[in-house]
């Protein structure tokens, strides 16, 4: 491993140890508290995108940070993406003044990603966050180092549970937390 790599390594594990992360991980008390350490809103948003569109989008504007992320994927998915784009905010990216392939966003781009506001918004905003494959990289290392760390906690609840003497309640809360917590009803 090259000494760039070795850094992008060690600067996105100590950003990940200093990340307070909620047991049993929920999106919405993790971007709370995030945004209370931050001093600076985020809020998360549906949003309906073509298979074809972005997985995620960060969006920063005066008032606040905005995830947006698809309705149409797996919970699993759609905690990876939050990751990922919270790397961004913890690594502190700016992106750039085009969209990820160089080129500013039309206005049938902007108003499919957000109908609700004016396409020179939603351009203005999208176009600040496309990001260098450097500033890529190390949001999507940060996200999978996230990950690891809330995966590891599901398993220590679920073993927790499983040593209570409820297997099926165990194993239960072990697939919620892989794929996103749902209310089961048990036999």
């Amino acid at each position: 491993m090259d000494r760039r790599h070795k850094e992008l390594w060690r600067r996105c594990r100590s950003l990940a140890d200093g990340v307070t992360l909620p047991e049993p991980f929920d999106a919405e008390a993790f971007t709370a508290g995030l945004a209370a350490e931050r001093g600076r809103p985020i809020e998360l948003m549906q949003v309906s995108v073509p298979s074809s569109g972005p997985c995620g989008l960060l969006m920063s504007t005066e008032r606040a940070d905005y995830i947006l992320y698809p309705t149409n994927t797996t919970a699993l998915h759609r905690r990876h993406i939050l990751l990922h784009e919270v790397g961004h905010l913890l690594c502190g990216h700016v992106g750039s003044d085009a969209g990820a392939d160089g080129i500013a966003l039309d206005a049938a781009a902007s108003k499919t990603l957000m109908p609700n506001l004016a396409p020179e918004l939603v351009r203005r905003v999208l176009g600040r966050t496309s990001y260098s494959a450097v500033e890529e990289q190390e949001a999507e290392l940060l996200a999978s180092l996230l990950a690891q760390r809330v995966a590891r906690t599901a398993v220590r609840g679920a073993a927790r549970l499983d040593e209570s003497g409820s297997d099926l309640a165990g194993g239960m809360a072990r697939v919620d937390n892989l794929f996103g917590s749902r209310k089961r009803r048990l036999p």
